[in-house]
C-alpha cells in the first residue's frame, strides 16, 4: 500500500492530526497558488518553517515543469524546484497537495502540489540522496536530479526505487496522460430469418384420392 498523505486544502479548511495548509488562494495564470501551512515542510533542497507562501509555475521556454516558491506577498523567492507531471483520474475544483510519509518527526515532505481543475500536478524532483531516502520509506518509485544543477531547464531527471535502483523516469512515473480505455462495443443482435413456409399439402392428398378412385373405378369395370 502507498504510504502517502493527501491532503485536500480549501480556504479556512481545519485537517485534524496531519499537517496541512490552512488556507489557500489561487490564480489560473501560471497557476498561482497562496498557502499557509501549520506545520514545516519539506521542500526539495530545505525545510519551510510554518507560513503563507506562494507558488507559482515559472513562465520558461522550455519544455519543463518549474516551481517558484515565494515568501507570503510574492515579493521574495525562497526556492526554485524542478517538477514532472502527476496525472490523476477525476480533477477537482479545489487545490490538493500530497505528501510523503515522513520518518519520526521529520517535516512532512511535499509530494505533488494540484492546480484546481487540472487532471495533472507538479510532483517535485527531488535531490537524488533525498529522493532514495523518500522511496525506501513510501516504498515507490520518486523522480530525482542524479546530479546537483543550476540550469533546471536542461538537468537529467531519473527515478530512484525502493531497491535504490536508478531507472529512466518515464518507465517507473506516469508522466503522459493515461488512456482511457475503450468502451466495449455493445453486441450487435441479428434477427432471426424467417425461412418460407412450405406449400400446403392440400391439393396433394385430394389429387391422390382422386387418382384411386379412378383406380377403384377402372379395375371394377375390367372385372
Amino acid at each position: 500500500m502507498k504510504i502517502v498523505n493527501t491532503v485536500l486544502v480549501v480556504a479556512a479548511l481545519t485537517i485534524i492530526g496531519a499537517m496541512a495548509p490552512s488556507s489557500v488562494q489561487a490564480d489560473q495564470y501560471n497557476k498561482k497558488t497562496v498557502m499557509t501551512f501549520n506545520q514545516p515542510i519539506e521542500i526539495p533542497g530545505q525545510i519551510l518553517p510554518a507560513g503563507t507562501y506562494t507558488f507559482k509555475l515559472l513562465d520558461s521556454p522550455s519544455d519543463r515543469h518549474i516551481v517558484q516558491i515565494f515568501n507570503a506577498d510574492g515579493s521574495q523567492i525562497i526556492a526554485t524546484v524542478l517538477a514532472i507531471n502527476d496525472y490523476r483520474l477525476q480533477p477537482t475544483g479545489r487545490t490538493v497537495v500530497k505528501f510523503a510519509e515522513r520518518p519520526g518527526d521529520n517535516p512532512e515532505a511535499l509530494k505533488a502540489w494540484f492546480y484546481p481543475g487540472d487532471n495533472f500536478g507538479q510532483e517535485f524532483v527531488y535531490p537524488k540522496t533525498r529522493a532514495i531516502e523518500l522511496a525506501v520509506a513510501v516504498k515507490e518509485p520518486v523522480p530525482a536530479l542524479p546530479v546537483d544543477t543550476a540550469d533546471l531547464t536542461t538537468a537529467e531527471i531519473i527515478a530512484v526505487t525502493p531497491e535504490q535502483m536508478e531507472v529512466p523516469v518515464t518507465e517507473a512515473i506516469q508522466t503522459t496522460a493515461p488512456v482511457e480505455e475503450a468502451a466495449a462495443p455493445a453486441p450487435v443482435e441479428v434477427a432471426a430469418e424467417e425461412l418460407p413456409k412450405t406449400a400446403s399439402t392440400v391439393p396433394l392428398i385430394a389429387l391422390l384420392g382422386f387418382a384411386s378412385l379412378g383406380l377403384a373405378l377402372a379395375v371394377k369395370r375390367l372385372s
